[in-house]
């Protein structure tokens, strides 16, 4: 009978539990930005699941989303449930066959769900987490909470009245805010600062806009990063999050001229963050003009913010072209590497790794493409300096 008791009190708890789905993150929403928030946050290696409240999504047309990681590995899904070699053009995504395609890929992955026509009764806090009740008897439990639409449902676990989704902001050179973006977009001059994203005084949760793919994706990665390392979003690590972005094909600035597929398009994202080199704000779009000349204006107070052994560089070459040579010798200094090997080792890049069209030649004055790729490749101003959270340069 002991034995037999003591068998009975150790289902006990599992039984209390089975009703408690647990998972790293809880998406709110049936449109684009929490179809994008779910993928990428289980993309980024958490459990993710997406509450609809709904019978599926209602996506825009799929043709007009932009091309990213989230949109590629959907595609990837939706060639294998219509069984079409990569060679064929997709149909038109009805949404109809957008949910087909979400339920297969939803079925079938460990980390990614979608529960559609479940209403919520309450939302509170669950000390660090969130608990969404379903019925009286099921609840969803999760570490980061992110909300697109009905955000009435969670004023009373806030004690708020009222609260506005995360704004996007202009490119706006006269201040550096556009250094703490985590996604540009559409085709817009507009970004999302990732401290825009985050909501002051409340941890662990997230609102944003419905429609934006972008801020869907930039959401999942921002919940992704602290579900991961078990801490609260107000402790985001921005270099992380925006690398994870980027490796998933965001763009984080959104520069009209450099599209993906672009063989150089991951050193201009990361050189055009840092503000090295500034677009030119023409018709409403952000343009990059990657193949015009480098100004040696343009690049010099930029540079010395970002190095302090740039300034003496610059002291030493005033008004110099910004050839290939010059460009060498630049980084070469400031960061420390022999020059002869750094030339050989360019020489042996210039085409094959770096799919530049023109000569390799040291009088050469080289474009924003090919400034870009070198100064991120040799001095990582992106990778290694980190920005506060107005975007000032903390060296």
């Amino acid at each position: 009978m002991k034995k037999l008791f003591l068998v009975f009190a150790l289902l006990i708890p599992l039984i209390a539990d089975a009703q408690t789905t647990r998972t790293d993150v809880l998406i709110l929403g049936n449109g684009n930005a929490a179809f994008a928030a779910g993928v990428q946050a289980s993309e980024s290696g958490v459990n993710s699941i997406v509450l609809t409240q709904s019978d599926g999504f209602k996506t825009d047309d799929y043709r007009k989303f932009i091309q990213s990681g989230v949109t590629g590995a959907f595609e990837k899904r939706a060639r294998k449930s219509l069984k079409l070699a990569d060679s064929i053009p997709l149909p038109v995504i009805t949404s109809q066959i957008f949910n087909a395609v979400v339920k297969t890929w939803s079925d079938s992955s460990k980390l990614f769900d979608v529960i559609n026509n479940t209403s919520i009764i309450e939302i509170k806090r669950s000390g660090s987490n969130w608990e969404a009740k379903i019925n009286k008897d099921r609840s969803i439990r999760a570490k980061i909470l992110i909300i697109t639409d009905r955000p009435e449902q969670v004023y009373a676990a806030l004690k708020i009245q009222t609260l506005k989704p995360a704004e996007t902001t202009p490119v706006n050179y006269y201040e550096n805010s556009y250094r703490t973006t985590v996604g540009a977009i559409g085709e817009s001059v507009n970004f999302i600062s990732l401290y825009n994203l985050l909501i002051p005084d409340q941890e662990n949760i997230l609102y944003i806009e419905p429609d934006h793919l972008e801020t869907g994706q930039a959401a999942g990665a921002t919940a992704a990063y602290a579900a991961f390392f078990q801490t609260k979003t107000s402790l985001s690590n921005l270099k992380r999050i925006q690398g994870e972005l980027l490796s998933y094909k965001l763009p984080l600035m959104p520069f009209e001229d450099v599209k993906i597929a672009d063989s150089n398009w991951l050193a201009i994202q990361k050189v055009g963050i840092t503000g090295i080199l500034k677009a030119e704000l023409k018709n409403e779009k952000l343009f990059f003009n990657p193949e015009k000349a480098v100004l040696y204006e343009e690049i010099k107070q930029p540079v010395k913010d970002y190095y302090y052994k740039a300034q003496i560089w610059f002291d030493d070459h005033k008004d110099v072209a910004v050839n290939l040579e010059n460009t060498i010798s630049l980084v070469c200094y400031v960061g420390n590497k022999a020059p002869e090997t750094t030339k050989a080792e360019i020489e042996k890049k210039w085409v094959k790794q770096y799919k530049f069209s023109s000569k390799y030649n040291m009088n050469k004055v080289l474009t924003r493409r090919e400034f870009s790729v070198i100064i991120n490749e040799y001095l990582k101003p992106f990778d290694i300096v980190n920005v506060d959270r107005t975007g000032r340069v903390i060296r």
